[in-house]
């Protein structure tokens, strides 16, 4: 069993926690270095790029990341309907939800950093070059900005799982239902809808018509083999690494970055501040993503 398959997810909104602890520090620490020039160098030379995003891409283009004061919906807490139990006893709940975080997703745009490293994979692959983007984000910014090669550690909002015959589909329906039509208010003085269970969104393949629900990764549930199998191959052949937008506390995402470095790949992080992991890095760029990721992921002078 691989490292990355050793964890449990207990989170779906872009957080979860381990279920084990790694012992040991990976690599020898020291403080990480902020010479874009260095950097540029790296990048010139890198054949397989796997970039790791977080939370703080999104909110760049105004998604909350649930966190302070975004941590409520209503007069509960997020983790709280965010799990197979809750989906169980309150659908119609968890549905308004999840509506309301769909409709957010859906209103939003990709920002400049997403454009970055989606233009940067176009250009890269034409030289024979790859980029790979594993990301804990749950809407399709990436995907919108025109990224191709993206692994959905924590699913998408944007596509339904049928309870019944588990088929997987993107829907950006708005309202994903006449039922949920103007609900998911998250106004703590905002009742439940109570909708039957008949009138959530349900599946369209011929004689069945069960319950959807979200295609994320819940509470208590765990992530998908498939994906994991794949981000571990990722990082295992990447020899560039960049943690973008991440505040390094989400496991087993936490862990990425600094398995990519024990290895002696120079990984480089992006964020507004330091994090736990700062320390096992080469690079450390501080300030808004879609400021220094764009200059970091620019044509290089060597490249054709």
């Amino acid at each position: 069993m691989t490292m990355l398959l050793q964890y449990r997810a207990v989170v779906s909104l872009g957080r979860c926690m381990a279920t084990h602890v790694t012992r040991g520090p990976l690599v020898d620490t020291a403080r990480p270095k902020s010479d874009m020039s260095e950097f540029r160098e790296a990048f010139s030379k890198a054949k397989h790029i796997a970039i790791i995003t977080g939370a703080g891409v999104s909110a760049e283009s105004g998604l909350p990341t649930f966190r302070g004061e975004h941590e409520k919906w209503r007069k509960w807490q997020s983790q709280d309907l965010a799990s197979p139990e809750a989906f169980s006893r309150y659908p119609s709940r968890v549905w308004e939800f999840y509506h309301h975080r769909r409709e957010v997703a859906l209103s939003k745009k990709p920002n400049s950093a997403h454009v970055a490293i989606a233009e940067c994979e176009a250009r890269l692959k034409k030289q024979g070059r790859s980029v790979v983007v594993i990301t804990q984000c749950i809407d399709d910014l990436h995907q919108q900005a025109g990224s191709k090669h993206v692994l959905r550690v924590h699913g998408s909002l944007i596509e339904t799982r049928c309870l019944t015959c588990g088929d997987v589909t993107v829907n950006k329906r708005s309202p994903i239902c006449a039922s949920l039509k103007n609900k998911g208010s998250p106004d703590p003085n905002v009742a439940d809808a109570d909708i039957p269970v008949d009138k959530l969104p349900r599946c369209s393949e011929s004689d069945c018509h069960g319950l959807l629900r979200p295609n994320v990764v819940f509470f208590g549930e765990t992530l998908n083999s498939h994906i994991l199998t794949k981000v571990e191959k990722e990082l295992e052949v990447c020899d560039l690494c960049l943690v973008v937008g991440t505040s390094s506390i989400v496991y087993p995402a936490a862990m990425f970055g600094p398995q990519v470095a024990s290895r002696g790949v120079p990984v480089a992080e992006f964020n507004l501040r330091m994090t736990p992991k700062s320390e096992y890095f080469t690079y450390h760029f501080q300030g808004p993503c879609g400021t220094t990721l764009p200059a970091a992921l620019a044509r290089h002078e060597s490249e054709v």
